[in-house]
């Protein structure tokens, strides 16, 4: 099983930037599709953006498209998650996810994803 470790987050005022990174241990990451998720306190996990195994596809929530970036990099194990224009409501714990099977193209699902790292805190200040 692949163990994935978060960064990058922190504080940071409304409008601004903040680059999520997953690093991945174990097992290459590079033939996983990998999800990125958040949770608020009091709300259920949710889901931001996922990319296919090879990284040709991506794919993004509502609330965060035009604002968010997911792209990896299979040779160093990495994926990211770039956010710009940054909005108190994107304040969570950020969660980076592999999915349970091979070659997939990636999931807003949860359940679809076996490993998952701790978490980043991110807090959007207004």
């Amino acid at each position: 099983q692949v163990q994935l470790v978060e960064s990058g987050g922190g504080l940071v005022q409304a409008g601004g930037s903040l680059r999520l990174s997953c690093a991945a241990s174990g097992r290459t990451l590079s033939s996983y599709a990998v999800g990125w998720f958040r949770q608020a306190p009091g709300k259920e996990r949710e889901f931001v953006a996922t990319i296919i195994w090879s990284g040709g596809m991506t794919h993004y929530a509502d609330s965060v498209k035009g604002r968010v970036t997911i792209s990896r990099d299979n040779a160093n194990n990495m994926v990211y998650l770039q956010m710009n224009s940054l909005k108190p409501d994107d304040t969570a714990v950020y969660y980076c996810a592999a999915h349970r099977s091979l070659y997939r193209w990636g999931s807003e699902r949860p359940p679809d994803f076996g490993s998952w790292g701790q978490g980043t805190q991110v807090t959007v200040s207004s």
